[in-house]
């Protein structure tokens, strides 16, 4: 039970509160969602990404890690597939579909809620947390190629909707996250110090605010969506993110020969909710706008839930 109130105190609740605000202030000013899709896309994400990158302790057992999440990417397109073609889903809901499970939100939700679980008991040792580099480490790991992936693919997916393959790609590469990781690897691995320069500081600002920011766009995008919790495309997206995924994710563990800490963060890393980012990606190719706000908000109220569950199975099938 104190699991469940952690989770619900210290990531669920703020992440609605932060939402309602944009929902409230969009309701009373008629903000233009477009014009802070476009903030998150030219200046926050790619801020963001840059900045996790440089920092990241990247070794050789982290290819590893980026091996599992694109296998587990790959299954859940081949998942996708298989619902819209039973569903009789056109191109741009498929794609929207696609997005909905395939993205998730190891961002806003994934590594808070990886330094609350291991950075408290069971995992604190004679007043240490041993494990908590481990953790934070891979969960950067599936933090960053989420991030790729969903500003390559998860663009791609979506500007399919109502674009041909070459506008599609055009859209791909006029976004700046594309160009922000091959420049933090660059810096990186030139030991090009940045961290004593005014630039560094600038960037520390900049990815702070991309989470409220992300969060204040979903809610003035849900200000304008009309709700349907009786919507079945929805709801199967909502099942097969926060049921099927993370028995996927449990299967691809065991199939990887993960243990421990590890197996454990990717566990929970894949049982989190839909990804805010695939809402803004939708308003942004303007493809299916409401069933992404939809299925990221009822996603994300039902994994206050799953969450709980999952934190205990990781425990107990991958215990340390």
């Amino acid at each position: 039970m104190s699991i469940f109130l952690h989770i619900l105190a210290h990531n669920i609740i703020p992440v609605f509160i932060i939402i309602a605000f944009g929902y409230i202030i969009s309701k009373k000013f008629d903000l233009s969602v477009f014009t802070l899709s476009k903030l998150n896309f030219y200046l926050f994400i790619p801020a963001f990404i840059f900045y996790n990158l440089y920092t990241a302790h990247l070794s050789h057992e982290m290819l590893k890690i980026l091996l599992f999440c694109i296998i587990y990417l790959i299954f859940n397109d081949l998942i996708a597939r298989v619902v819209s073609k039973i569903r009789k889903y056109d191109v741009g809901q498929t794609n929207a579909f696609k997005n909905s499970i395939m993205f998730n939100n190891t961002g806003n939700i994934g590594i808070s809620l990886i330094t609350l679980i291991f950075g408290a008991a069971p995992f604190i040792i004679n007043g240490k947390t041993p494990y908590l580099n481990q953790a934070l480490t891979v969960q950067i790991m599936i933090l960053v190629f989420t991030n790729v992936a969903m500003y390559t693919i998860g663009f791609y997916n979506a500007g399919r909707g109502k674009m041909n393959i070459k506008d599609s790609m055009h859209k791909i590469f006029s976004m700046p996250s594309i160009y922000a990781i091959p420049l933090a690897l660059l810096l990186k691995y030139a030991k090009i110090d940045i961290t004593t320069t005014p630039l560094w500081n600038t960037l520390e600002y900049v990815k702070n605010g991309l989470v409220p920011m992300a969060l204040l766009t979903l809610g003035v995008q849900l200000s304008k969506t009309k709700f349907d919790f009786k919507d079945i495309n929805v709801n199967i997206a909502v099942f097969t993110r926060l049921i099927i995924g993370p028995i996927l994710a449990a299967v691809l563990i065991h199939i990887f020969g993960f243990f421990g800490v590890v197996a454990q963060t990717v566990f929970i890393s894949f049982s989190v909710p839909t990804a805010v980012n695939t809402a803004l990606i939708a308003v942004e190719c303007d493809n299916y706008q409401d069933f992404a706000s939809q299925e990221v908000m009822i996603s994300t109220i039902f994994s206050c839930i799953t969450l709980t569950s999952s934190i205990y199975l990781a425990r107990v099938l991958f215990p340390v």
